[in-house]
């Protein structure tokens, strides 16, 4: 199976994320998109993160009709902080019968350079390559082992959904209808 792999904090999820992750199985020939929701990222702050489980189930309540989009807690059973190279690392020894896609917005490949191993990743892994706004890429310019996929661009954050929550304002349509906050 070719399965991408999402990470992110998904703090909280929403239905960009899951668009995105749909748009990924298409475009990127993928049997399923695995949402890693990570414990700690070693270039964020966790100023207002919410703890590890409720992140957890908050992705497996959006994505429980989504057979071939999974919530993962792989990287809590991980030490922290979570480096890509080292999920990949053990993914690969646990999943050998797997092939593993690493997908990242173009935010994060304009950062690449700055991620643990990033040589390495660049060596043994497949890269889809999402837009995102103000980050404007050109495909002549990639490795030949990323990809940037055609896809819309999502104008949602966890971020935007978190000050609404905090305003007491409604969440409606942009995160999947059940989510308990």
């Amino acid at each position: 199976m070719r399965i991408g792999l999402f990470g992110g904090s998904f703090n909280p999820i929403h239905n960009g994320h899951i668009a995105l992750a749909r748009q990924m199985v298409e475009k990127g020939r993928l049997d399923e998109v695995w949402f890693m929701v990570s414990p700690q990222n070693p270039l964020k702050k966790q100023d207002d993160l919410a703890p590890d489980d409720v992140r957890l189930e908050w992705a497996r309540e959006a994505l429980k009709d989504e057979p071939q989009l999974l919530a993962k807690d792989y990287e809590f059973h991980l030490p922290r902080p979570s480096y890509t190279w080292k999920t990949l690392q053990e993914l690969k020894k646990d999943f050998p019968q797997h092939e593993f896609v690493l997908i990242i917005g173009a935010d994060n490949w304009v950062n690449f350079n700055r991620w643990a191993h990033h040589d390495d990743i660049l060596k043994a892994y497949s890269i889809l390559v999402y837009p995102r706004e103000g980050y404007d890429m050109s495909a002549a310019t990639l490795p030949k082992n990323v990809l940037l996929v055609d896809t819309p661009l999502y104008n949602v954050s966890s971020t935007q959904i978190r000050k609404l929550l905090k305003e007491g304002k409604s969440v409606d349509g942009l995160v999947p209808k059940g989510l308990k906050f």
